[in-house]
């Protein structure tokens, strides 16, 4: 029996910026390279679905039909539209712009109707995860939000509390947005610190409309903040919150931008931290949420050394055949790498298992990791009736 469902298509890889943009397709092709070399294909827990461009009435369910328009004219045309992020140096206008977007959403959307139907327990598309898109505009290499289009279709299917967790560096601003007053989702954005990184929001004191106070939950980390204190600061705030929301399905956005090899953020959180923290939200979506998992990609620009390595470790876990840590990689894999992109390709997955401290083991006021813990922890808390100092 199928447990998991990843969807591909090389159709995805069409999503491209050009030369030189960050958002390389090589990433996609990479990981989904090592996935194969590594078995996982071929797992009887694992299914792989095609995926065709959502129509309009779909990408429409996050976003305005203005926009959706005016993305279609920019592909056509080439004509920039800078109010609309379109054009931009981060989003450069493409001909396939609309289509390439559009079949994210439609693969995402299709891992939240695949999870939810009970189908399979757990579905991942490595290829999504645009959390910067907001409702009428481009935003930070997003054209269109697939992970607040694969939310909004949990609770067009009848979910009451749906509880998104971002793990990108860069903070899950669009998806904020587009639930900011809904308080049927969740929202747990951890990553670096607004004042330092791109989209300069994030802040723990952004909790929520005022009709959903205490869904917005931001851990702004200072730059430098290593795998161990990252792990930390997920055990202190991810957790306690979502077992109190008590969501019917969780979506995760595993961005990978935290390793400190990546070109365009500051913290240094291992490939082993990364694969450690898929585990927990895995393991928590177990025990929440009757399993319902959609898991999806997002940032994370170190194309050899990391993206692959924490993405096909994500593929695995949910196929239920996690990978060992430390695994030695493919020869054929690396020999591909090599002759793709000229680097020297990582020789193992990670080092090991991530070392980490609990928030349970006492709070220390001199660290600057544990201090923003806090400040979470303060301004969330007790709106869910918790303590931030013992709960």
């Amino acid at each position: 029996m199928c447990v998991a469902r990843l969807l591909w298509s090389p159709e995805l890889l069409r999503y491209d910026f050009g030369p030189g943009h960050p958002m390389a397709p090589a990433r996609l092709d990479l990981t989904m390279r090592l996935v194969a070399e590594l078995g996982l294909l071929d797992q009887p827990s694992l299914e792989v679905g095609d995926v065709d461009p959502a129509d309009d009435a779909v990408v429409q369910t996050v976003h305005d039909p203005e926009y959706v328009a005016a993305v279609r004219r920019a592909a056509t045309t080439g004509q920039p539209d800078p109010a609309r992020g379109l054009g931009t140096e981060d989003d450069p206008v493409f001909a396939t712009m609309h289509e390439a977007g559009a079949r994210l959403v439609a693969a995402s959307v299709d891992a939240a109707e695949s999870v939810w139907s009970g189908r399979v327990a757990h579905a991942v598309n490595v290829a999504g995860g645009m959390h910067h898109a907001r409702r009428g505009a481009a935003s930070g290499f997003c054209i269109y939000n697939d992970a607040a289009a694969a939310v909004q279709r949990l609770l067009d299917l009848g979910a009451d509390r749906v509880a998104y967790v971002d793990l990108d560096a860069h903070h899950g601003d669009g998806v904020e947005s587009i639930f900011w007053d809904d308080p049927r989702v969740l929202t747990v954005s951890v990553h670096q610190d607004g004042h330092t990184l791109f989209p300069g929001t994030g802040n723990p004191a952004d909790i929520g409309g005022t009709a959903a106070q205490g869904t917005a939950v931001n851990v702004a980390l200072p730059p430098r903040t290593d795998g161990g204190r990252w792990l930390r600061a997920l055990d202190a705030v991810v957790p306690a919150v979502v077992r109190e929301f008590g969501p019917q399905a969780i979506v995760s956005q595993h961005g990978c931008d935290a390793h400190g090899n990546d070109p365009l953020t500051d913290l240094d959180v291992s490939v082993d931290a990364q694969r450690t923290a898929a585990r927990w939200v895995h393991d928590l979506a177990h025990e929440v949420a009757r399993g319902r998992w959609v898991a999806l990609g997002g940032g994370g620009y170190a194309v050899v050394d990391v993206v692959p390595l924490v993405w096909a470790s994500l593929v695995a876990e949910a196929a239920h055949v996690p990978l060992p840590p430390g695994l030695q990689l493919p020869a054929a894999w690396r020999h591909e790498v090599e002759e793709l992109s000229g680097l020297d390709p990582a020789e193992r997955l990670g080092t090991g298992e991530a070392e980490w401290r609990p928030w349970s083991d006492g709070y220390d006021p001199s660290d600057d990791v544990d201090r923003a813990i806090l400040a979470t922890r303060r301004h969330v808390f007790p709106t869910w009736g918790l303590d931030p100092y013992r709960d």
